[in-house]
């Protein structure tokens, strides 16, 4: 017996999503490539190898895992672990095959190189309202530029397409991994602990200072590095000057040049927007994946709340995990699902769509006159329009309801040969 239900996390996407879907990619595309990004595409499978290279973080308990195939699997079968006949899975992300994809076609592609993926990936997480198994990623990636000029571009290109598409209220917000492991570290946590610290902070927006505070001691932290870590924290926050705050009470704990940097991104962006988005620093900004190196970044709108609709950051290690060269590389994401269902919920309807006509003719047409009807839908059709010829329902004011669901504004109901005539002119 067939299953008409998809299966669990996955959905069906019907054509008023479709449409809303079509228009932002048509919209991301433009405005990426008029940046100079160039669109590429990985396949959907890679090696379990490197899903499993511990750089997903979370991620990479989500994997939807492959079984090897005939004598191979055979072969593995009387395994007792269940990873031995596992050799391949759906990529949870964009960026770890663009990682391969650039070690394996770096001599044929320009440096830096500027990448624009976009395409499902899966995840076996819990489904829930907003959240399933395969959804779409939209990325753009530098790779190879160590200066910040990779940040502010990827920055003002993904501000530049939320703007077109009418998402308003934006801020970016920008921070370092290099500083949040400078801060742990000037107050005395070893390097293995930062990781929780890390986790703990990420929580700021929901618990506050005191939770995080009474965290950080409930996790057993001796209490004079708590101490100290909540006294940089807070000055962070209500210094005058931030970056001036940073620099000297961080000292040699953090690499020199690191907070100059983050101090030339907001400064360079805000003369480049003029104001038309925000930019600001955020000491609590942790990102959870574990293969950022530096910058990290977020945007939240107010039409989403104040939520995340995109992130991304610099990952400086990862391609060199494939290649044994260290290359520098730096990336953003978008929310897409987030925004379409936004949309949806608005009934957001594309400005730039053509008009669609609907020519419905009664069934006792015969195919001589359908075959007339159809010559003059072409010769609109050959000049852009959208004409859609279909035999008229029983119900034909139903059958109408659900075309203009579909987009269509225009009808054009033909029930004799003699008003055929009527396609003259639509």
């Amino acid at each position: 017996m067939f299953i008409k239900e998809t299966t669990k996390g996955m959905r069906d996407i019907l054509p008023a999503e479709s449409e809303i879907r079509e228009y932002l990619l048509t919209k991301l595309k433009k405005t990426y490539a008029s940046f100079g990004f160039s669109q590429i595409e990985t396949p959907a499978v890679e090696h379990i190898e490197n899903l499993t290279s511990k750089q997903g973080g979370e991620n990479e308990k989500l994997i939807f895992k492959i079984l090897k195939r005939g004598e191979k699997l055979s072969e593995s079968a009387s395994g007792s672990n269940v990873d031995d006949l596992v050799d391949s899975g759906l990529r949870y992300d964009l960026t770890v095959p663009l990682s391969r994809y650039y070690s394996n076609n770096a001599a044929n592609l320009s440096l830096p190189f500027k990448a624009m993926q976009i395409g499902p990936v899966w995840r076996a997480d819990r489904p829930q309202k907003g959240r399933f198994r395969q959804f779409t990623q939209c990325d753009i990636d530098i790779l190879g530029d160590a200066s910040n000029a990779a940040e502010i571009e990827l920055i003002t290109a993904t501000s530049t397409f939320l703007e077109s598409v009418g998402v308003g209220g934006c801020t970016v917000m920008i921070n370092d991994r290099r500083i949040l492991a400078a801060m742990a570290r000037a107050s005395g946590f070893s390097e293995d602990q930062f990781g929780l610290v890390f986790i703990i902070l990420d929580k700021y927006d929901k618990i506050g200072e005191a939770g995080i505070e009474k965290e950080l001691l409930e996790a057993g932290y001796a209490p004079e590095c708590v101490a100290k870590y909540m006294e940089i924290f807070r000055g962070s926050l209500s210094a005058t000057d931030r970056f001036a705050y940073l620099e000297d009470v961080l000292g040699d704990a953090i690499e020199e040049g690191v907070v100059a940097n983050i101090k030339e991104i907001v400064e360079a962006v805000a003369v480049i927007s003029e104001g038309r988005f925000n930019l600001e620093f955020d000491v609590t900004l942790v990102r959870g994946m574990g293969y950022y190196t530096g910058t990290i970044f977020e945007i939240k709108s107010e039409d989403f709340k104040g939520s995340s609709i995109a992130g991304g950051g610099r990952y400086d290690n990862m391609i060199g995990n494939f290649t044994g060269q260290k290359t520098c590389a730096c990336g953003f994401s978008i929310g897409f699902e987030r925004i379409v269902g936004a949309l949806l919920e608005k009934g957001f309807k594309p400005s730039d769509r053509a008009e669609k006509t609907a020519v419905l003719y009664d069934k006792r047409l015969g195919a001589t006159e359908l075959a007339m009807m159809q010559k003059k839908a072409m010769e609109y059709r050959n000049a852009g329009r959208i004409i859609l010829v279909q035999k008229m329902n029983k119900n034909v004011g139903f059958q109408k309801q659900k075309l203009e669901a579909d987009g269509y504004t225009k009808f054009v109901d033909v029930r004799y040969p003699d008003e055929i005539s009527k396609l003259d002119n639509i």
